[in-house]
């Protein structure tokens, strides 16, 4: 059974910091690539971030572009994300997810280009 653990998440106030963890059980995730997705109340998934399986290449929505900084350690089968000057509009759950079509622009759909999603962690950021 494939199971994505997120942790990290917590309440926060403008201008603050968190790193969240992503680690994988059931799956080895160092060929895969993958991404960070959120969801905030009341609106659809939103693509965050996808890095590849050796870390060479990242991509980030212009949204998190300078705040977020994903990485990854394949020797602890794990992803990370650290937030770095964080907004209320960043409020949400945060979901890690495998990457199952790999896009060469780096411009990601959360729902259709993704697969096993972790059961995430929330975010809330006040002002």
């Amino acid at each position: 059974q494939v199971r994505l653990l997120v942790s990290g998440g917590d309440s926060v106030q403008t201008g603050g910091s968190l790193r969240l963890s992503c680690v994988a059980s059931g799956i080895i995730i160092n060929s895969s690539y993958m991404s960070w997705i959120r969801q905030a109340p009341g609106k659809r998934p939103e693509w965050l971030s996808t890095i590849n399986s050796n870390s060479y290449i990242t991509h980030y929505a212009d949204s998190v572009k300078g705040r977020f900084t994903i990485s990854r350690d394949n020797d602890k089968n794990a992803v990370y994300l650290q937030m770095t000057n964080l907004k209320p509009e960043d409020t949400a759950l945060y979901y890690c997810a495998v990457v199952r079509v790999v896009r060469p622009d780096g411009i990601y759909d959360p729902i259709k280009d993704h697969e096993y999603w972790g059961q995430g962690t929330q975010v809330t950021v006040s002002s």
